[in-house]
């Protein structure tokens, strides 16, 4: 059986100032390379033949500091379609301000299926890129390959609600935690 490991990226400076990220590509705080170091620690056993990450570089360093000197001897794939979430006009925009002028909003364009935040993307859009990109991949892959997929919150949720059977509403409901590795074999 093939084993697949899925991690996010390490915190940002939009993560832990509480900026919207999205598309934007800030990197890791000296706490994100920490994360890093402890996904690397808990994997440092696993052996993998493939590693994907998304276009951003929170996610692409995240992912080069997990491999470590394994980095330069596996393929890495850079796939669009595992990227955060497109948070639109809420791109680089205070959570917190925004939680104060759209209170009734902000849950429904962070946690619903089918909002999306104005100008963004739904989970749903999300999920719909995310199992494209899954429907390409896990055909190919042989029982004995182990793959790395380093993403983003909300890139993980459909990953997470495939391989765990989840439904709509605990896909959206869960929380991340920080430095976690969700493992599976297919």
């Amino acid at each position: 059986m093939a084993k697949i490991f899925i991690f996010r990226h390490g915190q940002t400076t939009f993560n832990r100032d509480r900026i919207f990220c999205g598309w934007m590509d800030p990197d890791l705080t000296e706490d994100g390379i920490k994360e890093c170091e402890q996904i690397a620690e808990r994997l440092k056993s696993v052996k993998p033949t493939k590693a994907y990450t998304s276009d951003l570089k929170r996610a692409q360093h995240t992912l080069n500091l997990v491999l470590g000197e394994m980095k330069d001897k596996i393929p890495i794939i850079i796939d669009p379609r595992i990227k955060e979430r497109n948070d639109g006009d809420l791109n680089g925009v205070s959570i917190t301000k925004t939680e104060k002028e759209h209170p009734k909003e902000i849950l429904l364009w962070r946690r619903s299926y089918a909002v999306a935040p104005p100008g963004g993307e739904s989970l749903k859009d999300v999920e719909k890129r995310v199992l494209s990109f899954l429907d390409d991949t896990l055909p190919k892959l042989k029982k004995d390959d182990i793959i790395f997929i380093c993403g983003h919150a909300n890139s993980i949720r459909p990953l997470r609600r495939y391989f765990e059977k989840m439904s709509i509403d605990e896909m959206c409901s869960f929380e991340y935690t920080p430095a976690m590795v969700y493992e599976y074999e297919i």
